[in-house]
């Protein structure tokens, strides 16, 4: 597994332009001391050692945070509470998903947009369905 001793590790889906724009906020790395954030679609062995411990990248975002894996909402609220961030978008985020059951309500909403930005790419949802 990812060796995340400097600090927590958020996985994206890359090849989505939601996820992608989402990660590049430079707010995002400010916000969160020592976070990574690293590309799941680009990285087959990370993705792989996610699946095992029940965690696919095609049902969403990861967050490593110690031995703590967080998936899909979990991993969005999780970033949503310790977000300081000055940017618009995550300026209407944080509040969206502060909030554990509203984060669990609207995260299928997110993983419908992401899966329609992936058709118009010509991207598989799942990168290990190729």
């Amino acid at each position: 597994m990812e060796d995340n001793t400097h600090g927590p590790v958020l996985v994206y889906d890359g090849g989505c332009p939601f996820c992608s724009h989402f990660a590049e906020l430079s707010e995002l790395r400010g916000g969160i001391a020592g976070l990574i954030i690293r590309d799941g679609r680009a990285d087959h062995a990370l993705r792989q050692s996610l699946a095992q411990r029940g965690c696919h990248l095609r049902d969403g975002a990861v967050v490593i945070d110690g031995d703590q894996l967080l998936h899909g909402s979990e991993a969005i609220h999780w970033m949503a509470q310790r977000l300081q961030p000055s940017s618009p978008l995550l300026q209407l985020l944080i509040p969206l998903f502060g909030q554990n059951q509203r984060a669990g309500a609207l995260y299928p909403f997110l993983l419908v947009a992401r899966r329609a930005a992936l058709a118009l790419r010509g991207l598989p949802v799942d990168p290990d369905s190729r």
